[in-house]
């Protein structure tokens, strides 16, 4: 790179130090543009930010312990789940493990037309059907699934050597005479700033591990062995499995409906029709059973 500026580094250290503006021309400029950073490696940049991940960390938390529509999705699960072990040993529980969540698209009823999810939804979009919006509760909870907090810990301690270093090079250039006055007026007046954040950043880093640790606790469980990043994790699982299968019993029950109306215009032209005799008469037969009952663990 320092060959395309074709300046002596002893000169533009010089330069920049003094942060002189007319040490380069033009061409030179154009030369050290091209290695400035892309759209699309400055967009990259922007979503690795450190205080715009812990926001949306601190903001997934939140949504989660506040979602009144989620704590009772929990609670008719729970019923659901006694239900069906009513008369085991299982039938009186108080809780269950977050990730049985994930179990309920694998519950099937006998037939093996449903799922216990599928009957969820379908109890929910009968009885409480205001809790069907609950992932619009959760609008933080999908970008909180691609963060990692030990990346986060680990740039909240570069971000810190990073301003040792910063204080290292002012206290080593007051040392430099007048070519370093501007260059350390400068950087003192950045220090001003930079400590201010820094510091910014540490507390809400600290508000971060105890809102992530508040989350598993909230469900019953040990932050050290269900971590944040598995909560959430399991969370968005549960909500997508969830969407899906209230989407598929809309479906089955517009194909129901459409079927329920032929059948009464068929029904309606054979009154009009005269009865002729069939050596293979066709006989309904209709099943009524609770799917509750239908269901197995």
């Amino acid at each position: 790179m320092l060959t395309k500026v074709k300046i002596p580094l002893p000169d533009l250290t010089s330069s920049i130090l003094t942060l002189d503006d007319t040490a380069l021309d033009s061409d030179q400029l154009e030369n050290l543009i091209k290695f400035c950073p892309t759209k699309e490696e400055a967009d990259l940049l922007k979503v690795s930010d450190l205080r715009n991940c812990l926001n949306i960390v601190n903001s997934a938390a939140e949504e989660v312990r506040n979602s009144v529509k989620l704590k009772r999705i929990m609670q008719t699960i729970l019923c659901l789940g006694n239900a069906l072990n009513r008369g085991t040993a299982r039938g009186s529980a108080v809780g269950f493990r977050l990730d049985s969540l994930l179990k309920l698209s694998e519950t099937r009823s006998r037939n093996n037309k449903m799922t216990l999810m599928h009957y969820l939804c379908k109890v929910l979009d009968e009885k409480l059907p205001e809790l069907l919006e609950f992932p619009k509760d959760l609008v933080s909870l999908e970008a909180s699934t691609k963060i990692q907090l030990k990346f986060l810990a680990e740039e909240m301690q570069s971000i810190s050597k990073g301003l040792e270093k910063v204080l290292q090079e002012l206290a080593a250039s007051e040392n430099d005479g007048p070519v370093s006055e501007t260059f350390c007026l400068t950087l003192k007046e950045f220090l001003g700033f930079a400590e201010s954040e820094v510091r910014s950043l540490a507390l809400l880093y600290s508000s971060v591990g105890r809102n992530a640790d508040a989350l598993s606790l909230y469900f019953g469980e040990d932050p050290a062995r269900c971590t944040f990043e598995q909560v959430v994790s399991t969370l968005l699982n549960f909500v997508r499995m969830f969407v899906r299968a209230h989407e598929e019993n809309r479906k089955q029950l517009e194909l129901e409906k459409k079927k329920a109306q032929k059948e009464a215009e068929d029904e309606k032209m054979q009154v009009g029709t005269p009865a002729m005799k069939s050596e293979h008469p066709i006989t309904t037969v209709y099943h009524c059973y609770h799917v509750v009952e239908e269901c197995h663990l």
